[in-house]
This record gives structure tokens, C-alpha cells and sequence, in this order.
């Protein structure tokens, strides 16, 4: 018999967190020896075998069977929201084109690499609305979960959470670059407090859901985390000592885990593809405009200090080579770290305003016990198969079975005709209704083997 364990699961996701870790802790000082030693294009060309040898593994383990309307291969490729994916997709890559064209590349307004770029994020975001309101028969944004409280305040939280993240994972390193001088291993290796930090906080928040059952008290105590080791971080200066500028980024790696495991629970029941299209959209966000931001800044500031006749041309370089700094002469090189510290410090307090309000947005959500409390994955099974548990009981011939209702909530098919569901529905279960009183039931569907 296969049980979906909630609880289980986010232990089980605290353990995969701790390798994810460990693989972003490494990879920070690994990325930086390979560019001091071969250049920055190497820590790209590095990564294509880990790649490659990735998705053989994953090939080659991952084999399940998910229930659903589609017989066929066929059929399943024809229920992807191709028309949705591809307008979003286009939308957002115009985007990132604009601001990269503007701020990075400092094209004038009337230059159609800025206006172009534009136009066709305008005109293919608002195409994007349309197809998933009118045209996609399965949305991977689906509409209605737009009218409901609780899918919404999830979605804002990942892209607030994902956009602070990426601002400060991208940005961390350049600051020991450019104002403290270090070497791009050294700057890589700051990034392993907040490996560390992450991997201990999703085993935390995965073993307090599997031992309490409930995840509102853990993600309001250590969700404003985030918020505080930015403020640590904004706080760092060229004379900082070694704890300051090694464990200011620890709550910040804390928090987000605690964060994004709990907050993962409340995607189950919302939807995973829902929460996902608002977390992709803020890591793009995350980079795109924190660089935005960056750039203008730094090329105010280096403007604001440099008057020399070829200023321009010294900017220009300052502004493209953060390995530059280092190497050039004394009084070029304080204005330079100087004009770093100051834009750099602006990306921080974005992404501290952003945490900062995704903690505000998470604080409405309401608490759901998890299956399974008090009950270890044994208990659950001799309970399922003696008192029946909520839900649907999918037999051998995939018929399903009604076996009863538990606190209260009807566990049969829902009133009245069934819509696609889309990423909305996982493969066990529709979204909760104790999240969203607008709901009309929910299904637990189990399989006995």
C-alpha cells in the first residue's frame, strides 16, 4: 500500500535539501579556483558531463507511474499547456533582454534594442493572460486559484522569497571581490556558511513537521531569519572582521530553508506547477533586476567620482571586470571599491525588503495539521487498512473506493462537474479545503499493492 505522508515527505525533502547544499557550498569555491585558474567560461564548460551524468542517473532511478486521464504518451503531451509555456517564455526572455540592453549596455531609450525587447514583453505577457484564461484547457496558472487567498499569498511568497534569493546568492560573492579584494575562490567560499546553514535548516524544519505535524509556529519564528542576515550582510564594510563577514549570510541560509520547506507543504495542497510558474518567475526577477539595479547605481556613482578625461572609457571597464579592481592603481581602485560598496549595498536592501514583505504575505496562511501526526509510517498503515482512511482507495483494477470520512470532510468525488485541475492537483491530492473555504472536497488516493 502506497500513503501519502506529508509528514514523512518533508523529512525525506530535509535529507534531499542537505545534498542540495552541499552541492551549492561546493560549487561556489570549485566555480571560483576554475575561474582563477582557466577563466570564467571554464566554470560554465565544467558543468555540461555533471550534467549529462545527472540526468543518466536520474533516467535510470526514477521510475513511477502517475495515475491520470492520459493512456498514452500522446495523450499526455497533449494536456502541457504548450501555448501558455511559450508566451510566458517569450514575455519574460524580452524582459530580461530590455533590461539587460538598458542598464547593462546603457542604450538610449529610442534604440530598438531597448524598445523592441519591450514591446514584445508587453505584447506576449498580455498574450500569456489571455491563453490562460481563455484557450489552455489545463493552465499551468490556473485562473480560479487567482480568486482564492490562500494559492495567492503562497504564489507571492515564492516569487518575494525566490527574488531575494537569487539577488543575494549572485551578489554575495562580488562584494568580496570588488570591496574586499579577495581572490574568486575565496569569494566562492563565503557562499559555504549558507550551504551549511541551508542544509541544517531543512533537516530542522523536515524533522519538527514529521515529530509535530504542523509547520505555522516554525515558519513565523524563523521565517523573519532571512530578514536579519541581510541586514547583517548590508552592515559589511572593508574592515569587517572574520565572524561578520563569514556568518552574517548563516540566518539568511536558516531561515530560507525553514521557509521553503514549510512553505512547500502549503504548494502541495495549492498546487506544485501554481507555486512554481510565481518562484521561476522571481528567480529570473531575482537576477534581472537586481542587476538592473546594480548597474544603474554603479554607473552613477563611478560617474559622480571619476573626471578624467578618459572617464568613460575607465568606467566602462570598472563597470564589465570585477577582477579589475584589484589590479588597478591606488586612487582608482578607492574610488572603484567605494562605488562597489555603495550599488552593492542598494541590491542588499532590495532583497531585505523583499524577504521582509514575503514574511508579512506568509503570515495570513493558515496552519494545516500534516497526515500522519503523532504516528510513525507503521501506526498510519495499520490504521489505514483497520479504520480506512480519508479518500479514494484505488484497487487493482483502478477503480476507486469510497471508504468513509475523517474529521468532518467529505472524501468523495466533489459536488457538481470536475474541472482540470492542471498543476493544481498533485497525484494524491487536491488542494486542502481546510486551506481555502472555497474548495469543495479533497482526495487522498492511496493504491494497494
Amino acid at each position: 500500500m502506497i500513503i501519502n505522508m506529508t509528514q514523512s515527505r518533508g523529512l525525506a525533502q530535509g535529507f534531499s535539501a542537505l545534498f542540495n547544499g552541499l552541492g551549492m557550498g561546493l560549487g561556489g569555491p570549485i566555480g571560483g579556483l576554475v575561474s582563477d585558474w582557466f577563466g570564467w567560461r571554464w566554470a560554465f564548460i565544467m558543468q555540461l558531463p555533471l550534467f549529462a551524468f545527472s540526468l543518466l542517473l536520474t533516467t535510470y532511478n526514477l521510475r513511477y507511474v502517475t495515475p491520470g486521464k492520459a493512456k498514452s504518451t500522446k495523450d499526455a503531451l497533449t494536456r502541457i499547456d504548450w501555448c501558455g509555456s511559450f508566451t510566458l517564455l517569450v514575455a519574460v526572455g524580452a524582459f530580461l533582454t530590455f533590461l539587460s540592453m538598458k542598464f547593462n549596455e546603457d542604450y538610449a531609450w529610442d534604440d530598438p534594442w531597448v524598445i523592441i525587447p519591450l514591446v514584445l514583453a508587453s505584447v506576449f505577457g498580455v498574450a500569456f493572460v489571455l491563453v490562460e484564461l481563455l484557450v489552455a484547457p489545463e493552465p499551468v496558472l490556473a485562473p480560479f486559484l487567482l480568486r482564492q487567498r490562500v494559492p495567492v499569498l503562497v504564489g507571492m511568497s515564492n516569487f518575494l522569497v525566490a527574488l531575494c534569493n537569487f539577488s543575494v546568492m549572485y551578489f554575495y560573492p562580488m562584494w568580496f571581490q570588488t570591496v574586499g579584494l579577495t581572490s574568486a575562490s575565496i569569494a566562492g567560499l563565503h557562499l559555504l556558511p549558507n550551504s551549511i546553514a541551508l542544509s541544517i535548516g531543512s533537516l530542522f524544519a523536515g524533522w519538527m513537521m514529521h515529530r509535530t505535524g504542523k509547520y505555522k509556529m516554525i515558519n513565523v519564528v524563523f521565517g523573519f531569519f532571512p530578514f536579519i542576515g541581510i541586514v547583517l550582510i548590508t552592515l559589511l564594510h572593508e574592515n569587517s572582521g572574520p565572524l561578520q563577514t563569514w556568518l552574517s549570510i548563516v540566518p539568511f541560509g536558516f531561515g530560507n530553508a525553514v521557509v521553503l520547506q514549510t512553505m512547500l507543504k502549503n504548494s502541495m495542497a495549492v498546487g506544485t506547477g501554481f507555486g512554481q510558474v510565481f518562484r521561476g518567475l522571481g528567480q529570473v526577477s531575482g537576477v534581472a533586476v537586481s542587476s538592473a539595479l546594480f548597474q544603474y547605481k554603479l554607473n552613477s556613482e563611478l560617474h559622480a567620482r571619476i573626471h578624467t578625461p578618459n572617464a568613460e572609457e575607465i568606467i566602462s571597464h570598472i563597470r564589465h571586470s570585477t577582477t579589475l579592481v584589484a589590479q588597478l592603481p591606488p586612487d582608482l581602485q578607492r574610488v572603484a571599491r567605494d562605488s562597489y560598496a555603495v550599488s552593492l549595498r542598494a541590491v542588499f536592501l532590495l532583497a531585505a525588503c523583499s524577504t521582509l514583505l514575503a514574511y508579512f504575505v506568509r503570515l495570513p496562511v493558515p496552519e494545516k495539521k500534516l497526515e500522519g501526526s503523532g504516528k510513525t509510517s507503521d501506526e498510519s498503515r495499520v490504521e489505514a487498512r483497520t479504520t480506512g482512511s480519508a479518500g479514494a482507495v484505488r484497487s487493482d483494477e483502478g477503480e476507486e473506493v469510497n471508504e468513509g470520512e475523517e474529521d468532518g470532510l467529505a472524501v468523495g468525488p466533489p459536488a457538481g462537474p470536475r474541472h482540470p485541475l492542471s498543476g493544481f492537483e498533485t497525484i494524491h491530492q487536491t488542494m486542502d479545503p481546510d486551506l481555502e473555504p472555497n474548495t469543495t472536497g479533497s482526495h487522498v488516493t492511496t493504491r494497494r499493492d
